[in-house]
């Protein structure tokens, strides 16, 4: 009401030849407001039912993502539009959703792993993906070791303490199949113990210059006993009972949650992104009380001790990727 006035006393002591010119001035200001709050209007015919945000905490390999309903993933850039520098993050643990298209050699290529990596991650029998489909990028460690005459997957598997399902199932290998001298067969999760150097290659990440963060991770259990020590991608083994809980050791956004399946031997596991740029993972649990997308606060509970996927007792397999272990 004030301005009103305030325009009318201006408008009067004007000329009167002026009149006419202001007052249509300042009705086109006013008609121009009134219509670009129409246009703002909520229109469910205009709205973007896809924003394309970049999903924070997400470890998605530099391949954009967007969130729907909070929790799922919708992939924007596929294989053909992205590059394998973006994608590729050593050591860490990515989530791609498969597009129209897609076939798991080129989402193997774009993220430098192998084809079986994806398939032995997912629990895939066979080639065929689905659209809307998500993948675990899960990087394998392991053992790469070459055939020679005289060879047995048993005396092989046994040398370098792997288990022989997981190794016939990663690289396909069937039930009395022989072994040709000179090809090549990954042992996941085999330790180089006993055997020559100059025979086998090692593709495991340790602590080994690894950023230390201290007081930054919470230990994962109470009252375990380490059973193994680092071992894998930077793992240990906690010993526990059936059913002890398990607690994020830090704040951050839950990237991975299986509460099914075999999952490259992790069993049930959870994998939280944190704000520092590392992740946890927290595998062989019974169950899983987190979901994909949750954001957990250092100590909370996100599931219970198990003995799922390659496991031979009760325990938490817990990793630290991009940093050193603490436990």
């Amino acid at each position: 009401m004030t301005t009103k006035l305030s325009l009318a006393f201006f408008i009067v002591m004007l000329p009167l030849g002026a009149h006419a010119g202001i007052i249509s001035f300042f009705s086109n200001i006013f008609a121009e407001k009134s219509q670009a709050q129409v246009i703002s209007a909520p229109n469910s015919q205009q709205i973007d039912l896809l924003s394309a945000p970049l999903a924070s905490n997400l470890s998605v390999g530099g391949a954009d993502i967007s969130i729907v309903d909070g929790n799922s993933l919708v992939s924007v850039m596929g294989p053909a539009g992205a590059s394998g520098e973006e994608l590729k993050e050593k050591g860490q643990i990515n989530i791609y959703v498969v597009r129209e298209g897609d076939t798991i050699s080129q989402i193997a290529e774009m993220f430098d792993v192998s084809v079986n990596t994806i398939k032995w991650g997912n629990d895939i029998k066979g080639n065929v993906l689905t659209p809307g489909q998500t993948l675990v990028i899960l990087p394998v460690s392991g053992v790469r070791y070459t055939i020679k005459k005289g060879d047995t997957l048993e005396g092989i598997v046994r040398a370098y303490k792997g288990d022989i399902k997981e190794v016939m199932n990663y690289n396909d290998i069937a039930e009395n199949s022989k072994l040709a001298v000179g090809s090549e067969i990954i042992i996941p999760n085999g330790i180089l113990q006993a055997a020559d150097s100059s025979k086998y290659s090692k593709n495991t990440k340790l602590s080994q210059g690894q950023p230390e963060y201290k007081g930054y991770f919470l230990k994962p259990l109470n009252g375990s006993i380490k059973s193994q020590g680092i071992h894998g991608y930077n793992g240990v083994d906690l010993a526990a009972p059936v059913g002890t809980e398990i607690f994020a050791s830090a704040e951050g956004s839950v990237t991975v949650s299986r509460n099914a399946g075999w999952n490259g031997g992790y069993g049930n596991y959870i994998v939280i992104s944190h704000p520092n740029g590392t992740q946890t993972l927290y595998a062989h649990a019974s169950r899983n009380v987190v979901s994909v997308g949750e954001f957990v606060t250092q100590g909370q509970v996100i599931g219970y001790v198990g003995n799922t996927g390659r496991s031979t007792g009760p325990h938490l397999h817990f990793e630290v990727r991009g940093a050193k272990n603490p436990f």
